[in-house]
């Protein structure tokens, strides 16, 4: 049985999520997702990143 990962380096992250690295930072910079570090490696939990994208706002689609 495979399990899902319990955290993600920046660069599994920014692969899944589809945002750079920067981006990510950024995102931690302002306070919207915590950043955990694992000697010089920085990881965020699979269910903070899950938190995050919820967080994100929701685009609408436009009736035509």
């Amino acid at each position: 049985m495979s399990e899902s990962p319990l955290v993600y380096s920046l660069k599994e992250a920014s692969r899944l999520v589809g945002i750079g690295k920067t981006g990510l930072y950024r995102e931690v910079k302002a306070g919207r997702l915590s950043l955990h570090k694992a000697g010089k490696r920085s990881l965020i939990r699979a269910d903070e990143l899950r938190r995050w994208l919820d967080s994100l706002p929701k685009v609408e689609a436009k009736a035509a």
